[in-house]
């Protein structure tokens, strides 16, 4: 069946104290509301709205950098969820299928959750769970198999609040149903708001189906206060780390590893503790990423080492059986298979070919305070520590910087470069000098005896 996606992404989340919308604060190194979107991409939808309202530019940037194609609607009043849902209405204007209504600051719910609520058979279907702590939850009122109706928790009578089936707010409604039953809710209740859960008494009173499916607590965990946000953050990687040795990576200290929303780790990877990936990484299988490394943007291939102490930032491409060592930072940069980068380096905006070594404290000069230049270093070249390589330069393959240089012009293949001062070698001087610092220390001490 078809189904489209209504996702409440307009509250402004005072807790937070804050000035960013709730739903624009970042998990996993995505914002809450991206997590929404793709969780609720993977059933393919024929629409994917967002219901805006607080900072709605911000917001609706954020989606649109998820799904160039999603519907954004402004909720300009914050009445209530069945308020909102209103607003999304004209919007699905010739649907016909199943509508599902989410939360902007979900960021746990699981792509299964989702599929089992689009293919229950019910012309309702709401998500509940069992809460540690149910008190503050509204509760799913059933009536045998079926759901009758579901009871906000400050307009519950004692028997009601005694029921441990809460509501996990998620829902799955016929959208014919959804545009017939929307415009009849009513706002007398305790808050004075339009409750989207009053939709399941109408239904049930027409005589239509309401189902329940369940998850788990964690899955309907809204990120409304900071702690709540780390809280969530603490799921998704625990989460992430149980996936990433499910499917054969190695982690030594997983407690210590950190992945972004969109990690991809090939199995027989072995990452040592105190690895942080920010996102878009992928790392082929085999790789080694040793500890206390920072990744983002960047691609590992089969057979790489990483680290310890490294930084790949966004455009880093490492082929197979590359070497990045201790503090090295590669930013924009290509090196091809067997590159060696064993410290202290910089790499940036370059291009090495295969099976060249870059020696300790080399610098590509990058960046002339206004444009970036780029530096290209041939197959089987050897660039001797401490190079500065003034860029845009070119070094040919099998080419040799001496140590120590600075090169500002391009290099043949094969030939020898160097690029610094002649040597200067006084006889004696050194023991002059010392001499000399000495009796001025003396002097010094005695004047402030």
């Amino acid at each position: 069946m078809a189904t489209a996606l209504i996702i409440l992404a307009a509250g402004q989340g005072t807790r937070m104290n804050s000035d960013l919308p709730k739903v624009l604060h970042k998990v996993a190194g995505a914002p809450v509301l991206a997590h929404a979107m793709r969780a609720g991409a993977t059933l393919e939808p024929e629409r994917m709205i967002v219901v805006t309202g607080h900072e709605r530019e911000a917001v609706e940037r954020a989606a649109r950098e998820v799904d160039e194609e999603v519907i954004v609607v402004e909720q300009a009043e914050r009445l209530g969820t069945g308020h909102a849902v209103a607003q999304a209405l004209p919007a699905l204007d010739g649907f016909a299928g199943k509508v599902l209504v989410l939360f902007g600051d979900t960021p746990l719910i699981r792509a299964e959750t989702l599929e089992a609520l689009a293919g229950s058979p019910t012309d309702i279907t709401v998500l509940g769970f069992e809460p540690v702590n149910p008190l503050r939850y509204a509760r799913l009122i059933m009536k045998g198999d079926m759901l009758d109706r579901i009871v906000e928790a400050k307009d519950a009578t004692e028997a009601e609040r005694a029921i441990t089936l809460c509501n996990g707010g998620l829902m799955a409604v016929d959208a014919g149903l959804l545009a017939d039953l929307v415009p009849l809710l009513s706002n007398k209740n305790a808050a004075g708001e339009y409750y989207l859960t009053e939709v399941v008494a109408l239904a049930r009173a027409r005589g239509r189906s309401a189902s329940v499916v369940t998850c788990d607590e964690a899955e309907t965990l809204g990120v409304d206060t900071r702690a709540q946000l780390a809280q969530a953050e603490a799921s998704f990687q625990a989460r992430a780390r149980a996936e990433a040795q499910e499917n054969g990576v190695t982690m030594a200290a997983p407690e210590t590893v950190f992945f972004a929303y969109d990690t991809v780790i090939g199995r027989d990877t072995v990452i040592a503790p105190n690895v942080v990936f920010g996102p878009s990484v992928t790392v082929e299988s085999g790789a080694e990423i040793r500890a206390f490394c920072h990744l983002e943007g960047c691609h590992i291939s089969r057979g790489a080492t990483v680290g310890p102490f490294a930084r790949l930032r966004p455009g880093a491409e490492l082929a197979e059986d590359v070497h990045v060592g201790n503090f090295v930072e590669i930013k924009n940069a290509i090196l091809d298979e067997g590159v060696k980068v064993g410290h202290l380096t910089y790499l940036g905006d370059a291009h090495v070919g295969e099976h060249t070594n870059i020696g300790a404290g080399t610098v590509t000069c990058n960046y002339d305070g206004v444009l970036k230049h780029r530096t290209e270093i041939g197959a089987r070249a050897f660039i001797g520590s401490d190079t500065m390589l003034v860029a845009p330069v070119k070094i040919g393959a099998g080419a040799l910087t001496g140590s120590g240089s600075v090169i500002t012009a391009d290099v043949p293949d094969d030939a020898v470069a160097l690029g610094r001062a002649a040597q200067v070698v006084k006889p004696g001087l050194a023991r002059k000098l010392f001499e000399k610092l000495k009796a001025e220390k003396a002097r010094r001490q005695k004047e402030k005896q």
